[in-house]
């Protein structure tokens, strides 16, 4: 279960060594955006340090690539031997790209014997809205995202939640099409001041469906993790669910009524999942 991942600049010590502490299911160590180009290949190169140092919590390790001709691969390779989980992949528009870093990075992993990477597709561009499916049916990809900043960019448009919620929602049926995990909220992460509208946005990309989200600032992971796991209100609504559907299939009864609520099949596949997600916490 992933409901926070807190992005680190890879050329921030700073950050690095406190990121450990702040409570994220993940880490992504970004090499890309908020990496300076003369930074970016002493940070590849402190890579096996700051996997380490970042996953200390337990929590799972992602590296953001950059995704250019000279750096994709090698960047890649290095996340891989540094022994990240996962790769954040920039500005996909196509599962050919993710063949390319699987195909390079697999006899690295064979090498090493260590699991296969496993990737986050980020949608950055309005074509790849459109491709997001057979990006998301990869076999290695665990998740999908939109990056917010960027694809509102590449419409030349402001990155308001109107102007995101469509390709945003567009992006998140095209995970949940393909069965894995979307991540992200019906707006930009940057702004992370706004406590309050950040609060009210997880609640809303949870009601949509969305499994979590990234961050950029420590103070939004509590809100990340808080909102994206059932409350205890929930849970005990699922087991009430749960326990009447037990009683009425003994009485060969389907549908029923319970607390002035139809529940049918629908219903308590809800309950099931909310008590299924309550124990994997």
């Amino acid at each position: 279960m992933i409901r926070s991942l807190l992005y680190v600049p890879g050329s921030s010590p700073k950050f690095i060594a406190k990121a450990h502490e702040r409570g994220a299911d993940a880490v992504i160590v970004d090499l890309e955006d908020a990496v300076a180009p003369s930074e970016k290949t002493s940070a590849r190169e402190a890579l096996p340090e700051t996997v380490r140092s970042v996953g200390r919590n337990g929590a799972m390790t992602f590296v953001r690539v950059n995704n250019s001709d000279d750096r994709l691969l090698p960047d890649a390779a290095a996340a891989c031997r540094a022994g990240a989980d996962g790769l954040y992949v920039p500005k996909v528009t196509s599962p050919g790209l993710l063949d390319a870093i699987a195909r390079h990075i697999a006899p690295i992993e064979v090498e090493l014997g260590r699991k296969p990477m496993v990737f986050v597709p980020l949608i950055e561009d309005p074509g790849s809205v459109f491709d997001a499916r057979p990006i998301a049916g990869h076999e290695r990809v665990l998740a999908i995202s939109a990056g917010a900043e960027d694809l509102a960019t590449a419409m030349g448009a402001l990155p308001t939640p109107e102007v995101l919620k469509l390709p945003k929602q567009l992006i998140h049926m095209a995970a949940k099409a393909a069965g894995v995990l979307s991540f992200g909220l019906l707006r930009t992460v940057a702004d992370y001041s706004d406590v309050e509208g950040m609060r009210v946005a997880v609640r809303e990309a949870r009601d949509f469906g969305f499994d979590g989200a990234s961050c950029i600032h420590p103070s939004v992971v509590a809100i990340l993790n808080e909102a994206f796991a059932p409350s205890e209100a929930e849970i005990a609504w699922a087991r009430k669910v749960v326990a009447a559907n037990a009683e009425a299939a003994a009485a060969g009864t389907g549908a029923f009524t319970l607390d002035g609520r139809f529940v049918d099949a629908p219903v308590v596949t809800r309950a099931e999942a909310v008590i299924a997600l309550s124990k994997r916490l």
